[in-house]
């Protein structure tokens, strides 16, 4: 009976957390609220890992996908600040703090601690957000943080200083669906 037992909370703990989610079309936005210029960078272009056994985060984005709506703008911003032929992509990677239980429909809060990594620089960050369960074996995930460019050795351009702010926001909204 105790084999039994064990083998029950081995398969029950296995079913809550020992799942891997992925997603390649996860939305990463960031913005930047300059005093005379506020504008949007998107791409719906964002993979990402939640793997609960190992309890991992990991996303990571080609900042040549991103479009602020401005051709021009996006050249500037790949080509003279990003420097995307050298640093092209922009990667979270961390661990979730805690075991969250997560149940259908419900809204979990969530802190995870790891390293944000862009322009060949990497830096430890908390990002606090929510998952998701969904019915159909996928999980949302949602949260935002705060970068300065100068952190990461990103320069603010100086001819239009009040175009381009130091605060970049960055959101992430995503749905993951479970690897079999």
């Amino acid at each position: 009976m105790k084999i039994l037992g064990f083998l029950l909370a081995i398969s029950l703990s296995s079913a809550a957390f020992g799942q891997e989610f992925l997603t390649k079309t996860g939305q990463v936005t960031f913005l930047s609220k300059a005093p005379l210029n506020e504008f949007e960078g998107k791409s719906s272009v964002l993979n990402g890992l939640v793997d609960f056994d190992k309890n991992l985060l990991d996303f990571f984005v080609d900042l040549n996908t991103i479009k602020t709506g401005i051709g021009l703008r996006d050249s500037h911003m790949r080509e003279n600040y990003l420097e995307t032929n050298k640093y092209p992509f922009a990667e979270f990677t961390g661990k979730i703090d805690g075991s969250p239980q997560l149940s259908v429909g419900q809204k979990v809060p969530v802190k995870a601690i790891g390293t944000f990594k862009i322009h060949g620089v990497e830096r430890k960050i908390e990002v606090s957000g929510f998952l998701t369960k969904l019915q159909n074996e996928k999980i949302e995930l949602d949260t935002n943080f705060t970068i300065l460019l100068s952190d990461y050795n990103i320069p603010v351009p100086k001819l239009v200083f009040y175009e381009l702010a130091e605060e970049q926001k960055v959101t992430i909204k995503a749905t993951l669906t479970e690897k079999k």
